[in-house]
């Protein structure tokens, strides 16, 4: 059972609030019921007091991040399951931003803003320094072992991969490596920070300036990288009717943001290797690749060679630009703990969200650095840390300060089992699972059933059927899940 005060990695529980520190995030509030209602909170089981933690103190749960990270993995199920029926909600192909882009940068900003809270007051930095190392490495471990290529889950039946074929990148191994760089500069600057802010608009930003120099380095690295880095001539092979077929890309180019020659994608084929990166790349929905665009289909017969190659969404120096989206996340948490009101958070928050976004629109629309989220783009970044910090704002209005919680509870029950409906329901273990029961042959499982003869025959239509399969058979299942495994004190830790 799973302690809910460990919340680092972002897929965990909700970060904290103590009890001891009600005057620096209340609102200048008087009694226990102005108390309950400035911050949403649940007491911890018994039995998890007892254990030891981060923070020693008792604890409180701000139901604000809970529900944003509920909402983030629902949006997550949603893309993947029902983006092959709709394809405008699915990954962008190169340039633009749609739903699905949206999932990792709120994964990360949540992750940031749990740090700001789990790693407040840290009794032992050399036991917080092992506790951090150790999570990352779990993370990563979840990572290869779900995407790396060994799980086949949901659709076919078997488990093992290639080693010369392993894919190393993934979702947890991004949140790893984001989580492990942002928390070791929370833990080793926790002696230089302010126990009260100066007077003035941005000593929330100096007061925290190490967290913002390493996000400074992380920009700078990765924008001397994609501007400077030469990228040469590049080939790979493609299995074609039992052979392999060579293809040849041309570049011998710099600072290039097409999907070709980009600095990002050489990167990760000089350390990975091509044959360990993402082998169906959201770029072959491109109109130069597929007259089916912005929908999958087959090739054009004079389509660019590029097209077939495979290319790592998750790779290292994008993953390298995705620190500043926990750094802008842990920003927001800073501000949760200093500010006393509901307004003067709101209006950090608020005012820094449209900041970012209208930075990002501005970079995009002038074609200075369109928003990507292949390539990481540093205008992807602020767009959606920028909706992120809107998003996450309004939450907090509708749960915390004005008390709508109920609505909500679904994403707050999944929120706090983020990792367990990761793992089984979004990366569809549960559903292979299942469908390992299967009747005389393996397409006859009850999953399919239910998809074919309770959604998709009954509406006539697979499109709307498969939405409403996703939305009912699977979100709503996995908010009543969770929600039962919350009654029963069960969530599951890293």
């Amino acid at each position: 059972m799973a302690d809910p005060r460990r919340v680092e990695e972002g897929l965990g529980h909700a970060p904290l609030v103590h009890e001891d520190d009600k005057s620096n995030v209340g609102d200048g509030i008087k009694n226990e019921k102005e108390i309950e209602r400035s911050i949403v909170i649940q007491d911890e089981p018994v039995e998890q007091k007892e254990e030891q933690s981060l923070v020693k103190q008792k604890s409180k749960r701000v139901a604000t991040l809970d529900a944003f990270r509920g909402l983030t993995i629902v949006l997550m199920i949603l893309v993947d399951d029902a983006g092959g029926a709709y394809e405008r909600i699915d990954h962008s192909p190169w340039n633009g931003c749609t739903l699905a882009d949206f999932v990792m940068p709120f994964f990360l900003f949540i992750v940031g803003v749990a740090i700001a809270l789990a790693l407040k007051r840290i009794p032992k930095i050399n036991e917080a320094m092992k506790k951090i190392i150790l999570r990352t490495l779990k993370l990563l471990f979840w990572g290869i072992l779900l995407q790396g290529g060994y799980s086949h889950a949901p659709d076919d039946l078997f488990y093992g991969v290639d080693m010369k074929l392993i894919r190393w990148c993934g979702i947890l191994q991004r949140i790893a490596v984001v989580y492990c760089f942002v928390a070791v500069i929370e833990t080793l600057t926790t002696k230089r920070r302010p126990t009260v802010l100066e007077p003035g608009h941005f000593s929330i930003f100096t007061a925290y300036r190490w967290q913002w120099l390493g996000g400074f380095v992380a920009f700078l690295v990765y924008m001397i990288t994609t501007y400077s880095l030469y990228v040469p001539d590049w080939s790979f092979v493609v299995p074609h009717n039992h052979e392999a077929k060579r293809y040849t890309v041309k570049c011998g180019m710099r600072g290039h943001l097409g999907p070709a020659c980009n600095a990002v994608g050489y990167v990760d084929r000089e350390v990975w290797g091509i044959n360990h990166l993402y082998s169906s790349p959201v770029w072959s929905r491109l109109k130069a690749c597929t007259l089916s665009s912005p929908n999958s289909g087959p090739f054009r017969e004079d389509a660019p060679t590029w097209c077939r190659a495979p290319f790592e969404p998750e790779g290292l120096l994008s993953t390298i630009s995705a620190i500043l989206s926990s750094t802008i996340g842990i920003h927001y948490g800073h501000v949760l703990i200093h500010f006393k009101g509901h307004s003067e958070r709101l209006k950090q928050w608020v005012s820094m969200g449209f900041g970012l976004l209208i930075i990002a629109i501005i970079l995009h629309f002038t074609d200075a650095i369109p928003i990507n989220k292949q390539l990481y783009s540093i205008s992807y970044v602020c767009f959606t840390a920028g909706a992120a910090g809107i998003v996450f704002s309004g939450f907090y209005i509708l749960i915390d300060v004005w008390g709508w919680r109920t609505p909500f509870l679904f994403l707050e029950w999944i929120g706090m089992n983020a990792m367990l409906v990761f793992v089984l329901g979004a990366q569809g273990i549960l559903a292979g699972f299942v469908n390992g029961w299967y009747y005389k042959n393996r397409d006859n499982t009850l999953v399919n059933w239910i998809q074919t003869h309770v959604f998709i025959n009954v509406w006539k239509s697979e499109s709307l059927g498969t939405l409403l399969y996703v939305i009912f058979a699977e979100i709503t299942f996995w908010g009543v899940v969770s929600g039962i495994l919350h009654k029963l004190g069960i969530y599951w830790k890293l």
